[in-house]
């Protein structure tokens, strides 16, 4: 597949997207405004496809954010959130994130075997992510469980009836917000400002929920994945012991060679672009395969290989151009903080059960395990 970066493939549903494999076709396209993402156009061709409802698992109540938006409309969005995104903000939740790891940790107490997963790697996002929105402690358990629901391989049913209670509760909260601002990102949102412009209550929605499942579930999937990539390559393992200086490269080894993302969101041709030699006509969908282009032989050496010191950045992990992820230092930030906390604890973290044995979650989009079950020692 790699040897022909740009290929259409035909789905058992009758899907015929094209697919875009290479380091270099992928970030060219994830740069090409011919390749768009307007969240109405897509279900409409979706509909003319007669695979309504397969766009978003958020379904349509949900999809006003900036990732489902073309220029101009998305620079007036991110413009908005920039406001509030600010490295400041971010850099402003790290001592919260530390507690965070700590007591998730010392609940641990001297149990040796656990599931990382549903211990660490799953509640530590959604806690972060619940300061971020200002959530009131005492609505995050159901909050947990909406989101949960969002991001799972569940029944459409399910996730709609989630979807749905999760919009009414943030149409309150951001009510909540208006009138009695706090210090979280929600109220930031809710009052930002660009001149006499700002978003709408629908817009704050989207957004919130945007930043639910860009910062839930791509950080779960990057502490997941690069537990069990150093888990799997002791000798890297070794090396980020004997030199913590080494995290932040490690980190972003972790997001290129076991990426969150598997591909990036569906996107649609204006008008006909070639790209690798192929012309893909109009109107066509295009699927940008992320994890493929961060292991193209053509872009690093050795791409399977897993190695902490490589030199060489520039993966796609949080994509690139425009969509670029705005929640990227806030997703380095929790695993710097989560690596730290976890290999500081435990002396000793092996897998309990045999890697083959590990089960990957079904997912287009997503890149992560079901369970990471593993033996902690102290010494």
């Amino acid at each position: 597949m790699r040897d022909i970066p740009v290929r259409q493939m035909v789905m058992s549903s009758g899907f015929r997207p094209w697919l875009i494999t290479g380091h270099a076709e992928v970030r060219a396209a994830l740069a090409d405004q011919r390749f768009a993402k307007d969240s109405h156009r897509v279900a409409e061709m979706l509909d003319r496809h007669s695979l309504a409802g397969t766009d978003s698992l958020f379904g349509q109540s949900l999809l006003h954010h900036m990732l489902n938006t073309d220029p101009p409309e998305h620079g007036r969005l991110r413009g908005l959130v920039n406001k509030a995104f600010t490295p400041r903000a971010v850099e402003r939740l790290r001592p919260r994130i530390e507690e965070i790891c700590d007591e998730l940790l010392d609940a641990l107490g001297g149990r040796q075997h656990v599931d990382l997963l549903a211990v660490f790697a799953v509640p530590l996002p959604i806690k972060v992510i619940c300061e971020l929105l200002g959530v009131p402690q005492e609505d995050r358990e159901e909050f947990r469980s909406w989101s949960n629901a969002l991001v799972s391989a569940l029944p459409r049913e399910v996730v709609t009836e989630a979807s749905n209670a999760m919009a009414d509760y943030l149409h309150g909260l951001i009510k909540a917000k208006e009138q009695d601002p706090g210090e979280d990102m929600l109220s930031a949102l809710v009052h930002a400002r660009d001149g006499g412009d700002r978003l709408t209550a629908d817009e704050l929605v989207s957004m919130a929920c945007l930043l639910l499942a860009a910062g839930h579930e791509t950080t779960v999937n990057l502490i997941g994945n690069g537990v069990l990539a150093l888990l799997t390559h002791p000798d890297q393992l070794a090396s980020l012991r004997d030199d913590p200086t080494r995290l932040p490269g490690a980190i972003e080894e972790f997001l290129r060679y076991d990426s969150p993302i598997n591909q990036a969101t569906l996107r649609f041709t204006t008008e006909p672009v070639e790209i690798a030699g192929v012309r893909i006509p109009e109107g066509e969908f295009v699927m940008l395969n992320i994890d493929s282009a961060n292991h193209d032989a053509r872009r690093y050496a050795d791409p399977d290989v897993l190695d902490i010191g490589r030199d060489e950045g520039g993966h796609l992990a949080f994509g690139h151009g425009i969509h670029y992820c705005l929640g990227a230092p806030l997703a380095r930030l929790e695993a710097e903080i989560a690596f730290t906390k976890l290999l500081g604890r435990y002396g000793r973290i092996d897998l309990a059960v045999p890697a083959e044995q590990l089960e990957w979650r079904f997912s287009v989009v997503m890149r992560g395990l079901e369970r990471l079950p593993v033996r902690l020692s102290r010494t």
